[in-house]
């Protein structure tokens, strides 16, 4: 970094709300789409939460929770492509971002230009924006699988670069505040900047690398910290 920060970029799932949420209800979903298929939905929305509880990162999470729930592997064809679609079609009505998130961006907003920066499936993403009512708070959000899929996601430095060109900011004059050392340290990292981690969420225990420039256990305490570091 050549200086102090000139715009804030944070992160979404585990950063402003408990991704936890949005999983319950997307398991759910399954559940009752898997009732509708002719299987045991209550097993099958079982499983899958405690999958999902235990990492939402891994792969093939819906085949698990069927195989789990004694459906054949030779039957997996015929139910997943429905449960997957029941997945990502779960829009929830509302997620509740954590205690002083709103206040905490808004001071962010008036202090400089502030951007979102997350993964997943595009639809996905704006759905759980959506629902934590943060919209307008954030003028700027860049969802990376829309930049060439997953291979453009945290620490792939497309994103942030993206949202640096957006804010009219240079990315390595930007502060990344997000959960996750992996993805959002790391972004940050590739570009030269400062990341703030937040202690919070699926990835709380997760070691600190790469090193954050500061760790705190709150949105909030990221926000008075970014403030600070935005004044020179």
């Amino acid at each position: 970094m050549s200086g102090p920060p000139l715009a804030v970029v944070v992160d979404l799932d585990d950063t402003l709300y408990p991704q936890a949420d949005y999983l319950a209800g997307a398991a759910r979903a399954v559940g009752s789409a898997a009732t509708a298929l002719g299987l045991d939905g209550a097993v099958v929305h079982r499983e899958l939460a405690g999958l999902l509880a235990a990492g939402s990162d891994a792969g093939r999470t819906v085949d698990r929770a069927l195989l789990a729930a004694g459906v054949a592997d030779d039957d997996l064809p015929r139910f997943v492509p429905a449960l997957v679609e029941a997945f990502t079609r779960h829009t929830p009505d509302r997620l509740t971002p954590y205690p002083g998130v709103v206040d905490a961006l808004r001071e962010l907003a008036a202090a400089a230009p502030l951007a979102c920066l997350t993964d997943g499936a595009p639809a996905i993403q704006d759905a759980k924006l959506a629902a934590t009512g943060l919209g307008a708070l954030l003028p700027v959000v860049v969802v990376t699988d829309r930049l060439g899929g997953r291979g453009f996601r945290k620490p792939h430095p497309a994103g942030l670069v993206e949202a640096a060109r957006q804010l009219c900011t240079p990315p390595d004059r930007v502060l990344v505040i997000g959960d996750r050392p992996a993805k959002d340290v790391a972004v940050a990292a590739a570009v030269g900047a400062r990341a703030i981690r937040v202690r919070q969420g699926e990835h709380a225990s997760a070691p600190d690398t790469p090193a954050a420039w500061m760790t705190v256990d709150t949105f909030p305490a990221a926000a008075r910290a970014a403030l600070d570091a935005l004044g020179g």
